[in-house]
């Protein structure tokens, strides 16, 4: 017998989309699932105002295929002088919905980043007056952190402090990869939540150093141990709220990431759904899948969930996708999860 489930049309409350010739070939693979997406704003130059996201918003747009029904969600990307009220303007003109924290340095084009949690203070104190979400990028930079410590770093020295001085503060930590985070955003309240990646639901950190480097499973943050991950899939599937989708679906064109000093990110748009209807099931939480994928993020965000659906349906065939993206800027390879996967998205 033939399995399937119907759901509402998912969100995607992280996605990197890039510009030009990159956005013009990766678009299409978020928008044939996906009703919306967060899209996130380190580009070069990083979108930093309301003018700056309004034209990118544009872009997007103009590069949809034919009748794709696709809404980009646009987020302004913090820096150390940024103002209080440029901030509150783009929140109350309806087309910003949230501001993204990056610490300078910690990953992809994050060069602008916030150098010191101090220094947006004022920022992020008008932002929790008007109830704008904080997207937070949440690893420390000190070069003495050990990269696999430093997000329970993070959550210790600069989340929680930021938390307790600033109370109403709503903030998504996003694309979580640590035991640690999940707790921390299991207990911090109606105000924090958290996005989770399909990619950090399958890989741990064997799957990039062991038996050889394998620069397409490499990200930021980097996947953990073992146990990491799947205190990610038990919060996945637990049907808690406070838990989401965030692709952090991040191209990175063939030739940056097969380098000596290979780009960070993973290309997910193309499967993640039959993917995760692959570990939900794996689970016995398919019946959960809806809530993570489609409800949670719209209720954190206080947007009604997607009037439309899709429906997955497992076959004995494993589901095919290519293995690369070709765009103009070049070859984008699509995540690989080491394993068979029988679901496919219904055209």
């Amino acid at each position: 017998m033939t399995a399937r489930i119907d759901i509402v049309r998912p969100d995607d409350w992280h996605l990197h989309l890039r510009d030009g010739a990159m956005l013009r070939g990766v678009l299409p693979e978020s928008a044939r699932h996906f009703a919306r997406a967060l899209v996130m704003p380190n580009l070069v130059p990083p979108v930093t105002t309301l003018a700056m996201a309004a034209d990118y918003r544009q872009r997007i747009l103009d590069a949809l295929p034919d009748g794709a029904a696709f809404a980009p969600m646009m987020t302004l990307y913090l820096t150390d002088t940024t103002d209080p009220a440029d901030v509150a303007a783009a929140a109350a003109s309806g087309l910003v919905t949230a501001a993204k924290l990056y610490p300078a340095g910690a990953t992809t084009n994050s060069g602008s980043g916030v150098t010191d949690i101090r220094k947006v203070t004022r920022v992020l104190e008008r932002m929790a007056e008007i109830g704008l979400p904080l997207c937070v990028h949440g690893e420390v930079t000190d070069p003495a952190v050990d990269i696999f410590d430093r997000e329970a770093v993070f959550i210790e020295t600069v989340l929680d402090p930021l938390r307790r001085r600033i109370p109403g503060l709503r903030v998504v930590m996003e694309h979580v990869t640590t035991a640690e985070g999940v707790a921390y955003a299991r207990a911090g309240g109606p105000d924090l939540a958290a996005t989770i990646t399909t990619h950090h639901l399958v890989l741990n950190r064997n799957h990039i150093l062991a038996g050889g480097i394998r620069p397409h499973y490499y990200c930021l943050p980097v996947a953990k141990r073992e146990k990491h991950r799947l205190a990610l899939r038990q919060a996945a599937t637990s049907g808690e709220a406070c838990f989401f989708l965030g692709t952090d679906s991040a191209p990175h064109v063939d030739t940056l990431k097969e380098h000596a000093c290979g780009c960070a990110g993973c290309f997910t748009a193309t499967n993640t759904m039959p993917i995760l209807a692959h570990v939900f099931e794996d689970i016995g939480a398919l019946g959960r899948l809806e809530g993570f994928t489609s409800r949670h993020g719209a209720a954190f965000y206080r947007v009604a969930p997607n009037s439309g659906r899709l429906r997955l349906v497992k076959h004995d065939a494993p589901h095919a996708v290519p293995d690369k993206i070709l765009t103009e800027a070049g070859p984008v390879t699509v995540f690989d999860p080491g394993f068979a996967v029988h679901w496919h998205v219904e055209a």
